[in-house]
């Protein structure tokens, strides 16, 4: 246990949130400073997988989500211009055992905040933090306001430009990927079924699923540029913009891209698994540790996974030992998962007429032959559950 043990946490996204309701459930002391004046949420979907569902399951919140979410009967892969299937993943069927969720965000967050302050964490908003420097008497807090604070034990969540992250690791740019990626919610078709479906183009694919009992639809669409300055998850963008981008794409995406109203824009950069994931008084987790591209639905469930980890490390093993197992157990399954996430998106992408003719044979065959066979390929991921000892 960690009883009375003051941890401060950096932001409160889903891997700070999730993290400080780990350590306040152990006896910890947490308090979060989010940089926000609120904890809000741009409208957008995410995809919550088994082995992120177990933590939520463990940290009593299981239940409530799945009220909330849709429960995900299938993943299906389609050519982009007449919609073919390529390949269907029938979860219902092949893996009854098995809940992928698919939740907006914002309630994910909403959940998770109400959790943690019936934990007892104490979050403070607006409270920007500059700096992070290790000291003999634990992390020195640069704030924005010219303020300083020294915390005995910090966790960095916070997100992509962690300042946790640079001191630990240096200041090293991102390079861009040669994509970018937006983001829509528009209302749904009147009997939209709970499912994920992928339309696969040269330099492009969209990825749609419902919402909130099915009455929205979470559109992703991405598409390879050579250009791109700037990184973030809501810039906006321009809807006639996006239907010119996926312009040739099936009856369907075009009447769901015609309806997008609001859209955001953000070019996807690769960051480096973090080689140091702590210091001697100091955590990484979720996006801080290990950015990862949404070509596999795992960043949040990644931060879930890291956030029971550490918490367990943490209420288990001595100071000095903590951490490092934590590191361990950690870096180097998020460093798989983020390199399966890769050759997802090289795989949607395929431009050569003949390898992308050959690839979606071999997958509808792969479906037709061995349908829960293509589904048992990922069964590192999602049957992972990090709350067993």
């Amino acid at each position: 246990m960690l009883t009375g043990q003051p941890i401060t946490i950096l932001g409160a996204g889903i891997a700070g949130l999730a993290t400080s309701i780990a350590l306040a459930r152990q006896g910890a002391a947490v308090r979060i400073l989010e940089q926000s004046p609120q904890i809000a949420e741009v409208g957008a979907g995410l995809q919550i997988s088994p082995n992120g569902l177990a933590v939520l399951d463990a940290l009593g919140l299981g239940a409530r989500l799945r009220q909330t979410g849709l429960r995900a009967q299938a993943v299906t892969l389609r050519d982009y211009r007449r919609g073919r299937q390529v390949l269907r993943l029938d979860l219902a069927r092949h893996a009854p055992d098995q809940t992928f969720l698919l939740l907006h965000r914002a309630d994910l967050i909403d959940v998770l905040a109400e959790a943690a302050r019936e934990a007892g964490v104490a979050i403070e908003l607006g409270r920007q933090v500059v700096s992070v420097t290790q000291t003999g008497q634990g992390a020195r807090l640069a704030h924005a306001d010219g303020s300083s604070s020294t915390a005995p034990l910090v966790i960095g969540a916070d997100g992509l430009h962690s300042r946790l992250r640079v001191a630990l690791n240096g200041d090293k740019p991102p390079f861009f990927t040669g994509q970018v990626a937006w983001r829509a919610i528009v209302p749904a078709w009147q009997g939209t079924r709970p499912e994920v479906t992928v339309h696969m183009a040269p330099g492009r694919h969209v990825v749609t699923y419902p919402l909130r009992a099915g009455n929205l639809i979470n559109i992703v669409a991405v598409e390879e540029r050579e250009a791109w300055a700037m990184e973030g998850w809501s810039l906006p963008g321009n809807p006639d913009d996006l239907r010119r981008a996926f312009h040739g794409f099936e009856p369907r995406i075009a009447d769901l891209l015609a309806r997008v109203e609001t859209v955001s824009l953000w070019g996807l950069h690769r960051h480096p698994v973090a080689e140091h994931w702590h210091g001697t008084c100091t955590a990484l987790v979720g996006d801080a540790a290990h950015p990862t591209l949404p070509f596999l639905a795992q960043g949040a469930n990644m931060a879930l996974e890291d956030a029971w980890v550490l918490a367990d490390c943490l209420a288990s093993l001595p100071p000095e030992g903590a951490l490092p197992a934590y590191q361990k157990r950690r870096r180097d399954r998020a460093a798989r998962v983020i390199e399966a996430a890769n050759a997802n998106a090289r795989n949607y992408h395929l431009r050569s007429p003949v390898i992308r003719t050959a690839a979606h044979t071999a997958l509808r065959l792969g479906g037709l032959v061995a349908p829960a066979r293509m589904l048992a390929r990922f069964d590192w991921i999602y049957r992972y559950d990090p709350t067993r000892p």
